[in-house]
Formats: structure tokens, C-alpha cells, sequence
């Protein structure tokens, strides 16, 4: 693992970090009335305001979401995927609140997902443009070398 990838690791824990503190600050002071009328009780009961991270269906968050097959196409295509998903899912929040302490926040997160594909994008060019062009799917240039 090289620099830059515990540099973008640790940047997208960031985030997580971001959106939990939203979260929190959003529900620290619910009544019990509150968390049960907005449907949280079972959370509550679990995480009390606590941030467990989890998609909004209540899927806890795993390692296992993180897919990596060591292959820098596929690998590239698997992370501007993500980069879209995350913007897409800030796209929804930014849809569903007017509270400017949150829409602030989030902008600037979703904004950062665009920055995030662009660059993926760029490296995934780059990465086929060393390939043959005529079919790019023919190796893994990261064990495999052009006979």
C-alpha cells in the first residue's frame, strides 16, 4: 500500500466522521416520544444516539464492501463507482433537509466525490492508455507482461 492510498483511506474515514457528527448533532436531544415516532426505537435500544455506521436500510457498515480484485481496471471502475454512489447518496440528503448546518457540510462532501471521480477517471485513461487499445482486457498489467 503506498502513501496515497492511506491518504484516501483516511480521507473517506473523514467523511464518515463528518456525516456521524451530523447525525449526532441531529438526534442528541430526542425525546423518546421522537425516536419512536421517527421509527428509531430499535436503534435506540442498540446505539442509545450512539453512531453505528450503517446504510439507511440499518445494514451495519462492513469491510466487506470494499472490493478489491488487484487488477487496476477493474480496481478503477470499482472505485468510480463508489465515488458516484457516495455523490448520489449526498445528492438524496441535500434533497431531504433545508438546515444549513447540514446542507453546508454535505455540499462540501458531495463535492469531493465529484474531485474523487474526476481523478479515478483520469487514472483509469491513463492506466488503458498503456494497454494495447484493441483489447485492454487481455492482461492484468500489474503481474502480466505483453508477449
Amino acid at each position: 500500500m503506498c502513501k496515497s492510498d492511506t491518504d484516501i483511506g483516511t480521507e473517506e474515514l473523514g467523511h464518515l466522521e463528518m456525516v456521524s457528527a451530523i447525525v449526532y448533532q441531529l438526534t442528541r436531544n430526542l425525546t423518546p416520544e421522537q425516536i419512536k415516532a421517527g421509527g428509531f426505537e430499535d436503534y435506540f435500544v442498540n446505539h442509545t444516539t450512539g453512531i453505528f455506521p450503517s446504510d439507511s436500510s440499518g445494514v451495519p457498515f462492513s469491510a466487506l464492501t470494499i472490493d478489491v480484485s488487484g487488477d487496476p481496471i477493474t480496481d478503477l471502475h470499482e472505485d468510480l463507482a463508489a465515488e458516484q454512489k457516495a455523490r448520489t447518496t449526498y445528492d438524496n440528503i441535500l434533497r431531504y433537509t433545508e438546515d444549513p448546518d447540514v446542507r453546508d457540510p454535505i455540499r462540501f462532501l458531495r463535492q469531493r466525490e465529484v474531485v474523487h471521480y474526476q481523478r479515478f477517471g483520469e487514472a483509469l485513461r491513463i492506466t488503458t492508455d498503456h494497454l494495447d487499445s484493441k483489447n485492454f482486457y487481455a492482461l492484468n498489467p500489474a503481474f502480466d507482461k505483453p508477449v
